[in-house]
């Protein structure tokens, strides 16, 4: 009997000392730990991310009236796309408001429309890439330095729809066609 008692004595020495230790330990809460004395100095890392970015922006409504319909009707924009990604790559994907997000414009009744839409990652032209509806135009680059624009360029890419004029010969007078264009811009 006095060997298990000793041994549970030493048991809960052990464990004394080990709560002891535990105790007296310095928190680890900076990289570098200051030691005791008059001044003490410590280091520690700061770590920082952001997650990849777009906008755009200055966009336009587009219309056409009165157009003559024996030439396509072409309106071209410049816009601003920003990016913060370390290529300032990004894509854009339109979708327009007819079935299936076709590009077209409808007025009530009357056939739909089609339009036209394409895209160039600089500002100042007058076509670009043909967009498919709802699918995606990748390894686009920004040159926008922030994201309105503000400073640097005044915009960083061109928006181009059409109506080719057999279409526009196609379309009844005196009446209103509209329909929404949506892009998306997304990192990469």
């Amino acid at each position: 009997m006095g060997y298990w008692m000793m041994f549970n004595r030493l048991c809960k020495m052990l464990m004394a000392g080990a709560a002891a230790s535990l105790l007296l330990a310095e928190p680890a809460m900076a990289s570098t730990q200051g030691s005791f004395g008059a001044t003490s100095t410590g280091s520690l890392t700061i770590n920082a991310s952001v997650p990849g970015r777009v906008r755009i922006s200055g966009l336009d409504d587009v219309t056409f009236a009165s157009v003559d319909p024996t030439i396509d009707a072409t309106d071209a924009q410049d816009v601003c796309v920003w990016s913060n990604t370390s290529t300032r790559g990004y894509s854009i994907t339109a979708t327009g408001s007819g079935a299936a997000g076709a590009f077209t414009l409808a007025s009530g009744a009357l056939p739909a429309v089609p339009y036209s839409v394409e895209w160039a990652p600089s500002s100042g032209q007058t076509g670009g890439a043909g967009l498919t509806a709802a699918t995606p135009l990748t390894g686009q680059t920004s040159t926008a330095i922030n994201s309105d624009c503000s400073a640097g360029p005044p915009s960083s890419a061109s928006l181009v729809v059409s109506i080719a004029s057999a279409t526009l010969q196609s379309m009844s007078s005196g009446v209103t066609y509209n329909g929404t264009l949506t892009l998306v811009v997304a990192p990469e």
